[in-house]
């Protein structure tokens, strides 16, 4: 299915209006209030791409394209929708503030008990999450944006009041995120012989290496990273002295919640008391992975322009910056441990903290490695393993390929993969977490990828990859009752996975929204140039315009009056298509096939008034 942007974002954005405004106001529903993480997605399911692409601009009521406006007529007027919105978003950090006045970042229905006969407690139920912490910067970073372009659009008394009550909250949220994912931040050190270390030497080995191989492999690759660690990040005493000692394994990455025992982060910022961390101090792929997608939208482009960040939050920043190149740098290496062969390519990946194995975590990995891709470099060789291992991933996850008969594959996508929240079981049962988004994922990772790519070959395979991805997800939008035209019905793509009556997915709707704006942004790089086509379009114009040249020497019959209006015409394309031979040679080999064909008939024409035809 081709991936049309616009078209599909306007899709999505009538069915939020839909079922987010009632009569121009904003409706939290049912589940309204009862997580962070999904109010915050179902926000940025409207504030992202309309801070992100032009087009889609909410903040200057006199630019809103008329089809916006059609769509989110549910919304209001244009003059009424970014007021609504200040509204909405203020609603959102009032009810996400506890009562000690810190932002809260609960999770809320998202956790999930471990046991069916004990339900959570309030006190777990309200304990913050990293995805609320990532999810918070990039919602905080969209409205600060917002708000500093629609202040000065509005004049009315009652919306100037909230943007300030709205600014000054999102400001506050934005730095207690910071705060609670540096807190949140873990290295975790092992011995070799225990359960982890046998676990990651068989995942690095991949039954080819002895366990003695592994260490020193892993020691020289990443002495000088285990170094950084040690000397730019404050640990505790047991994790300083176990990084010096080179015969131990370590993971670095974001533990699921702010970790048992971290210390308060300084800060000359207001965000109230730092609660205690529950979390066990051991890395999670899937909220590291999250964590990361967070935090790069601290240093993009528009933050920086748009100067979103105070001189306190940019040196928070730059202490999440490091974690999250050391992170990066971290995993980016366990993935290409053994050049002849990654252990990322060795589907499924096996966790060494929590124990499992999924092609989930396969795909977590893959993304912390995109991520990487796109920091440095790439190598045309990382990029085109890199997009195997996608394709791989797509036909294993029976994205790509056909479902069998009670195919086990189908737990993937309903009821999705399950991780216990280790450290949580001190406040009551063992809480969990489900990830059901592994398409989403994989579509947001294939686009970066894409994005990326300057090979022909492989950006044409990602992009067929994406295709395929994207019909999928696009099948699974509700089709009736509460949420329709939006996520998720897995069973609409899976007809053998159960009919689930869970609420609206705003973490999978929000995904496919952001991967919406990923591929506008990808539509606007300039198209990849071909070598070859440069040198036929070279060719070409030099022989256009030494044939137009003869022509031009030519005398213009009386009867030919517009000859010289076919000429003049003839010279337009060929400074056109000069301009864009070096960017896009296929347009100039067009432009210059069709100047080639006028002059051709100019001289075929000429020729037979000679011969008296």
């Amino acid at each position: 299915m081709q991936i049309k942007p616009r078209q599909h974002l306007l899709d999505i954005w009538q069915a939020v209006a839909r079922h987010s405004f009632d009569g121009g106001e904003w409706n939290w529903g049912r589940w309204g209030g009862e997580s962070s993480v999904a109010d915050a997605e179902r926000l940025l399911c409207l504030l992202y791409p309309a801070t992100e692409i032009p087009a889609f601009r909410l903040d200057d009521p006199d630019t809103t394209a008329e089809d916006v406006q059609k769509v989110l007529k549910n919304a209001g007027g244009r003059l009424e929708t970014p007021a609504n919105l200040v509204t909405a978003a203020a609603q959102f950090m009032r009810t996400h503030t506890s009562d000690d006045k810190r932002p809260s970042f609960a999770g809320g229905y998202y956790f999930v008990s471990s046991d069916p006969d004990r339900g959570l407690t309030e006190e777990q139920r309200s304990l913050g999450v990293v995805d609320a912490y990532s999810m918070s910067i990039t919602l905080c970073l969209a409205t600060l944006g917002f708000l500093k372009v629609y202040e000065s659009k509005t004049r009315r008394s009652e919306v100037q009041e909230t943007i300030q009550e709205l600014r000054a909250a999102t400001s506050k949220r934005l730095t207690a995120a910071m705060v609670s994912l540096l807190r949140a931040f873990t290295v975790n050190v092992f011995d070799t012989e225990s359960s982890q270390g046998r676990t990651l030497c068989e995942l690095l080995g991949q039954g080819r290496l002895s366990q003695r191989h592994v260490l020193g492999n892993f020691q020289r690759r990443f002495r000088a990273l285990r170094a950084a660690i040690a000397e730019s990040l404050v640990l505790g005493v047991d994790v300083e002295e176990g990084l010096k000692d080179e015969n131990r394994f370590f993971e670095c990455g974001w533990g699921w919640s702010i970790i048992r025992d971290a210390p308060t982060v300084e800060t000359a910022e207001e965000v109230g008391p730092q609660p205690e961390g529950v979390a066990s101090p051991v890395p999670y792929l899937y909220f590291t992975v999250v964590a990361l997608d967070g935090i790069q939208d601290l240093f993009s482009d528009r933050t920086l322009t748009l100067g979103l960040l105070n001189a306190e939050q940019q040196r928070l920043a730059q202490a999440l910056r490091l974690r999250w190149e050391i992170t990066q740098q971290f995993w980016s290496g366990i993935a290409r441990f053994d050049t002849d062969r990654w252990p990322l390519e060795d589907i499924p990946w096996r966790t060494t903290g929590q124990k499992l194995e999924s092609e989930y975590f396969s795909l977590s990995v893959g993304a912390i490695l995109v991520h990487d891709l796109m920091r440095r470099k790439a190598t045309d060789d990382d990029l085109t393993r890199t997009v195997s291992v996608m394709e791989r991933l797509a036909e294993r996850g029976r994205i790509t390929s056909r479902m069998t008969r009670d195919d086990p594959m189908v737990r993937l996508h309903n009821p999705g993969v399950t991780l216990p929240l280790q450290g949580s079981e001190s406040l009551g049962p063992r809480m969990q977490w489900i990830m059901k988004d592994f398409s989403a994922q994989l579509l947001k990772r294939t686009i970066q990828l894409c994005t990326l790519s300057r090979n022909l070959a492989s950006h044409d395979r990602l992009l067929r990859l994406a295709e395929d991805i994207f019909g999928q997800l696009w099948r699974r939008r509700i089709r009736e009752g509460e949420g329709i035209g939006l996520w998720d019905n897995v069973h609409a793509a899976y007809p053998d996975s159960p009919v689930s009556d869970s609420p609206v997915s705003w973490s999978i709707t929000e995904r496919v929204t952001e991967v919406m704006v990923q591929v506008q942004q990808m539509y606007q790089q300039q198209p990849i140039r071909s070598p070859d086509l440069t040198e036929l379009a070279r060719a070409l114009l030099s022989e256009s315009t030494h044939l137009l040249g003869n022509e031009q020497m030519e005398p213009t019959p009386a009867s030919e009056g517009n000859r010289g209006m076919q000429l003049r015409g003839i010279e337009v394309k060929l400074r056109r298509a000069r301009r864009l031979v070096d960017d896009q040679p296929g347009t100039a080999c067009a432009l210059t096939l069709d100047v080639l064909g006028q002059l051709d008939a100019l001289v075929r024409a000429r020729e037979a008034a000679v011969q008296g035809v």
